[in-house]
């Protein structure tokens, strides 16, 4: 049993190795386009799917509460919670517009929508998206390596050197806490 905890923890460690310079000066824009959003009184709003949903609350609470030390609370919402909001608009809309509504009610120029998408062409994200630049938001995208439709939306794309769905969502983890970090 041990051999699989050793077998994923060597695929990380190659994962890891391969994250180049593009990545990392694409982190350093989204960390100033979300400290300047923070900055000048705008929010962060973040979607995501299943695990890439559990990323979203974790960034919400990180910069809401706090990451390393107390400090002010900073405005960042997860579209994907309150539950009866997200189910009314699945159930009267479509699963598709969950984000996309939220979006339109919550979301004003000066914010940042992040999405969190390992394929990056989960359809409520992109929809989210398509209704962000329809309004002016800007968009940060974290994805796996391939192109999707995120890539083409997004202002800022943060692309997992992976095409593996566990390593990507470990590469977006450790951005989760990079960001909070940089933002603190």
């Amino acid at each position: 049993m041990k051999d699989y905890l050793l077998e994923d923890l060597n695929q990380l460690r190659l994962t890891l190795a391969s994250v180049g310079p593009e990545l990392t000066f694409s982190f350093a824009n989204a960390t100033t386009m979300v400290a300047n959003c923070l900055k000048s009184g705008g929010k962060l709003l973040a979607c995501g799917n299943g695990g890439s949903a559990a990323d979203v609350e974790h960034l919400a609470g990180e910069i809401v509460g706090r990451f390393g030390f107390d400090r002010p609370s900073l405005p960042c919402v997860s579209l994907c919670t309150p539950s009866a909001t997200f189910t009314a608009i699945a159930n009267d809309y479509g699963y598709e517009n969950v984000f996309k509504r939220q979006v339109q009610g919550f979301a004003k120029p000066g914010d940042v929508l992040i999405g969190i998408s390992t394929s990056g062409n989960s359809a409520n994200v992109v929809a989210a998206f398509e209704q962000a630049r329809e309004m002016g938001i800007k968009t940060i995208a974290m994805t796996g390596n391939r192109d999707s439709k995120l890539t083409g939306l997004a202002d800022i794309c943060l692309r997992s050197p992976s095409d593996k769905t566990p390593r990507i969502q470990e590469i977006h983890g450790i951005m989760v806490h990079s960001l909070c970090r940089a933002v603190e």
